[in-house]
């Protein structure tokens, strides 16, 4: 069986965003054209639809490393802070953001609370893989070898 492990993260993570648009409970707040995605960035995102990106990277990282909580996903979302003249330093990701993402994905039950941290629920996990699935197929239609996975 092929799990999100055996597909290229950025072709989930964009196939997956797709799905998330259909989905009543993910929607892009209101102050998210507004926003930075941490002190790290000069600038918000360029993308239009970059709301739905991170809402499945978040979705994708408690898969795959979960159980996890916002500390950690701040560090993995953060950067480098630039100072000027003074050295750089590591900057946190925005926590208002992905406390948005994970409570919006519990509400579409694709994740939900543990003791230590959020964890993926069996229906997050379903979808996740039946996408990573239909990458594969699509991969193999191009590389006849990856039919072997399928």
């Amino acid at each position: 069986m092929v799990t999100v492990y055996d597909v290229p993260p950025n072709k989930l993570i964009e196939k997956l965003g797709e799905e998330l648009r259909d989905k009543d409970g993910i929607q892009e707040p209101d102050w998210a054209r507004f926003v930075k995605t941490g002190v790290h960035k000069e600038k918000g995102p360029d993308q239009p639809d970059w709301w739905y990106d991170r809402v499945s990277a978040v979705l994708r990282s408690v898969y795959t490393e979960g159980p996890i909580g916002v500390a950690r996903l701040r560090g993995k979302y953060g950067g480098k802070q630039r100072r000027g003249s003074k050295p750089n330093r590591v900057a946190k990701g925005s926590g208002s953001i992905i406390r948005e993402c994970l409570q919006q994905l519990e509400s579409e039950n694709l994740i939900e609370k543990s003791e230590e941290g959020r964890i993926i629920t069996s229906e997050g996990q379903s979808l996740l893989d039946n996408l990573a699935h239909e990458i594969m197929k699509d991969m193999a239609k191009d590389d006849p070898k990856l039919s072997k996975y399928l």
